[in-house]
């Protein structure tokens, strides 16, 4: 595995020269530039912001309602009047004018405790807009996680590519010189050309499918999905996860059970709010009051007033048709269906937990395997190298144990990658992922 590594490294940095000027991006500066530019986080955060202003003692019913009230109107008439002995009197543009203002309270002091259910109601909907918003954030850096690793993924495979492109130059070259030399056949520079032509076929493809994933993840960074960057070589995979404390920590963080418990509290609250409808709803009011008016032409020429209001309300529903008994009836039947989809959600959580605690063990071992298979497969193309430079062994045994060798690395950097991703899925699950 040290051999490995070392031979990856060494690869990695000529890589690293070739791509001399382009970024070079780390997986937390990854991380930390989706946190900030992706829009699904943008817009539950907005969502978020609202709920939090929406949980207030004012929205709740608390607080009293203030009305300031202002009128004025005025006419202007020609006016006859008769009196009882028949005489009348006139009047030609008489002005009649009134102006009032003042301030209202009015403020609902019980109501059956509907207002104490509808503020915790509140709290519990902003605790649902955090827990979609982490929810969304734990997503976010699954993504990231995921398209990087693939982005090392691919610049591993681009240099496999690029070794095995150079074996198939230097076999082309040496059959060539013993053709000129006459010693060697026009049907082995063929073979030779024909593989050389493979491998970099297949080296081209490969530098494209590097290009592609660049561009998902710059996609999934919201930034400008033409930055050409390198990533970091190590794709380091955590091999101590525990199942035991994974379940612990799935009860306690996963998203959705967070969601589906939020949403059994808001059913229960909600019948609180209906059972409220039982009680009687007292109320105080009161207020202040200007009015004034002038009528030149009636008993009352001027009239002036002015003074506070006050008095107590209480009111109660004795009889609605049954429809206080069906309401809290169907707030029940909530609170059931609520309880049942936590239920139904803990089940299928516990089971996408344990899948991909199945999936990651798997891996290892394929990783395990999959990494002795690597070395043995460079051991034996290094043998098999050094042989051909003696002339020992035939052009089709070098070109079978490149191909192994290839094999072997791809084989073992999709172990590497499929592991990482189940390790990414288990703590997603689980709620715990983090910059790794």
């Amino acid at each position: 595995m040290k051999k490995l590594n070392f031979i990856l490294i060494i690869l990695f940095a000529a890589f690293v020269q070739n791509a001399w000027g382009q970024e070079k991006l780390s997986l937390e500066q990854a991380i930390t530039i989706a946190l900030q530019n992706n829009y699904d986080i943008k817009l539950v955060n907005n969502d978020l912001q609202i709920a939090k202003n929406n949980t207030n003692i004012g929205n709740a019913g608390f607080l009293p309602g203030v009305t300031g009230s202002f009128a004025t109107d005025g006419s202007r008439q020609n006016t006859v009047q008769t009196t009882s002995t028949g005489a009348e009197r006139v009047a030609d543009g008489v002005r009649n004018t009134s102006m009032n203002y003042g301030v209202a309270l009015d403020w609902t002091i019980f109501d059956g405790f509907k207002m104490f259910a509808t503020y915790d109601k509140l709290k519990e909907l902003q605790k649902q807009g955090e827990v979609t918003a982490k929810a969304t954030i734990l997503t976010t850096i699954a993504d990231v996680i995921s398209s990087y690793y693939a982005v090392v993924k691919q610049q591993r495979l681009v240099l496999a590519n690029d070794s095995a492109l150079d074996i198939s130059k230097f076999r082309l070259t040496i059959a060539d010189n013993k053709l000129k030399l006459g010693k060697g056949s026009k049907l082995d520079v063929l073979a030779a050309q024909v593989d050389y032509n493979t491998d970099t076929s297949a080296y081209l493809q490969q530098k494209n499918l590097l290009q592609t994933a660049m561009i998902t993840l710059n996609q999934v960074m919201a930034r400008a999905i033409d930055v050409k960057f390198t990533a970091e070589e190590g794709m380091n995979i955590d091999y101590k996860l525990d199942y035991a404390l994974l379940q612990e920590q799935t009860q306690q963080l996963n998203p959705d059970l967070q969601h589906a418990f939020i949403n059994k509290k808001v059913a229960e609250l909600s019948l609180k709010e209906v059972k409220g409808q039982r009680y009687p709803v007292v109320g105080v009011n009161g207020g202040y009051a200007f009015s004034r008016s002038a009528n030149p032409t009636g008993f009352n020429q001027k009239f002036r007033g002015q003074g506070i209001s006050y008095g107590l309300t209480a009111s109660m529903n004795i009889f609605n048709g049954f429809l206080q008994r069906q309401n809290e009836r169907n707030a029940k039947v909530s609170i059931n269906s609520s309880e049942v989809a936590l239920e139904k959600t803990r089940l299928t959580i516990n089971a996408q937990l344990l899948t991909a605690f199945e999936n990651y063990k798997t891996s290892l071992d394929l990783l395990k395997i999959e990494t002795k298979n690597v070395d043995i497969a460079k051991q034996n193309l290094d043998i098999t190298l050094a042989k051909y430079r003696l002339g020992s062994i035939a052009p089709l045994e070098l070109r079978e144990a490149q191909r192994n060798s290839i094999n072997a690395i791809t084989r073992f950097l999709e172990a590497q990658y499929q592991a990482k991703l189940t390790e990414i899925s288990l703590k997603e699950i689980s709620g715990t992922l983090n910059i790794q």
